[in-house]
């Protein structure tokens, strides 16, 4: 089982720094950090520069950290934080179920990190510590109210609406 923990960290952890330097870099298909900016605008995330690079800086960084085995719960926070954010502004109005671009995905990766906390890193692990669950309800918490705390800055930095204009007289 250790080892499968190990195998489920390297995926996992992989797979968030590809997509974090798709936000930071434009690597692997991505639009760096403009285009990934105009973007998360486009979803009500403001300003939309400031969301991609602390996504892109929180998935790469938290990927790095979950392949070293290294900080798992810092790690899983800032990971859990990326996917609340994801859940809450892109996927969560879709449903469950990815087909409908439903929060299916970020819902496993999520558990996947906590389960992965409270088990601890498992081999090949540069921190050996077994975290348990109460370090993994901490990430999972921290995470979460990083992931709102997000949102609040966005909603405190979205353009003004205009009013409409008046209708005209007749």
């Amino acid at each position: 089982m250790r080892f499968g923990i190990a195998i489920l960290r390297a995926v996992i952890g992989g797979l968030f720094i590809g997509h974090g330097l798709q936000k930071l870099k434009g690597w692997f298909g991505g639009y760096g950090i403009e285009g990934t900016g105009g973007w998360m605008e486009s979803v009500g995330l403001y300003p939309g520069k400031h969301h991609a690079t602390a996504g892109g800086l929180a998935e790469t960084a938290g990927g790095a950290l979950l392949v070293a085995g290294l900080a798992t719960p810092a790690a899983a926070a800032a990971l859990t934080g990326s996917m609340t954010v994801a859940t809450l502004k892109v996927h969560g109005p879709n449903g469950v179920w990815g087909q409908n671009n439903g929060y299916e995905l970020p819902l496993v990766m999520t558990a996947a990190l906590f389960a992965v906390t409270a088990s601890g890193p498992g081999s090949f692990a540069l921190d050996r510590r077994e975290w348990g669950a109460a370090w993994a309800l901490a990430a999972l918490g921290a995470g979460i109210a990083g992931g709102y705390g997000a949102i609040m800055y966005s909603d405190t930095n979205a353009p003004a609406e205009t009013p409409e204009a008046p209708a005209e007289a007749a």
